[in-house]
């Protein structure tokens, strides 16, 4: 029996979605009774705690360093890799798109702008701004700066169906349309207005987010898109271990058939190294 130490998100991280992002770990936690599970907060994580495996939600710096050490020094796996949310920001997120040719939005439009927070994930709805003009958007700046936020991200408003999806590795993957059922935790999902449902390829899309979470090295990862009347498809938003509120049973299924690979090659190779 292998060890896991669960580890819910702080609520710092999980605007509107404390409940969701719990319920998707405890969804998980729930089909890993194979193993001896121990479930803490995220502040509660120290240097004392070990296992053979972390499933965590954290974003705290803290979290991450402490996570980072374990798998530096092979003491553990964690899910999702804290090398890698180390560097999991925004600002990165968009440099790996751009250089490594994913959809994104354009940087200039003619139907607005966004401004979001490039350094951390977004904690409250002041974190991504919706400006009319570039005169906003440099208002919204400077606002950011008097926040303490001194990098953001830019990009033009693309008009066409929001779709929000989700996936684990490259064996899963859920897209939906939020404005069908009302989904939403800052309310800009009704920004681009009721979906038209405009075809677009699903495949090319799911081809693109496992690329991006291979680039990132994110397995358990959710995000959003804009399709626009032509079928073109722009990532808009890409985010480590989302609530996978649509599909909360099937994403909890695929994270704990992942955990369970990864234990299973973990045991063996501690055997065949004697």
């Amino acid at each position: 029996m292998s060890s896991v130490i669960a580890i819910y998100r702080d609520k710092c991280f999980s605007p509107n979605s404390v409940e969701a992002d719990r319920a998707i770990m405890d969804a998980t936690i729930h089909r890993l009774g194979n193993h001896n599970v121990m479930t803490i907060a995220e502040h509660e994580l120290g240097e004392q705690h070990r296992a053979d495996l972390f499933l965590s939600m954290g974003r705290l710096p803290r979290t991450i360093q402490l996570l980072k050490a374990c798998e530096q020094q092979g003491q553990a796996l964690v899910i999702n890799s804290a090398s890698a949310l180390e560097c999991f920001s925004r600002r990165n997120i968009h440099r790996l798109m751009s250089d490594n040719g994913i959809p994104l939005p354009p940087d200039t439009g003619e139907h607005g702008y966004w401004v979001k927070r490039a350094d951390l994930a977004a904690q409250t709805k002041a974190d991504v701004v919706f400006c009319t003009d570039k005169a906003t958007v440099e208002q919204t700046i400077r606002y950011f700066a008097l926040r303490g936020v001194d990098d953001v991200v830019v990009s033009a408003h693309v008009e066409g169906d929001l779709i929000k999806f989700y996936g684990v590795g490259d064996n899963f993957f859920w897209h939906f349309y939020p404005t069908d059922n009302g989904h939403t935790k800052f309310g800009d999902e009704k920004r681009n207005g009721v979906a038209h449902h405009f075809d677009f390829n699903l495949s090319e899309l799911r081809a693109a987010a496992v690329r991006l979470a291979q680039l990132t090295n994110i397995d358990v990862y959710g995000g959003d898109c804009i399709v626009d009347h032509e079928g073109r498809f722009f990532i808009i938003d890409f985010n480590d271990w989302p609530s996978f509120a649509a599909c909360k049973e099937q994403a909890a299924d695929a994270i704990s058939q992942l955990v369970n690979g990864l234990l299973a090659t973990n045991v063996k190779i501690k055997q065949e190294n004697g």
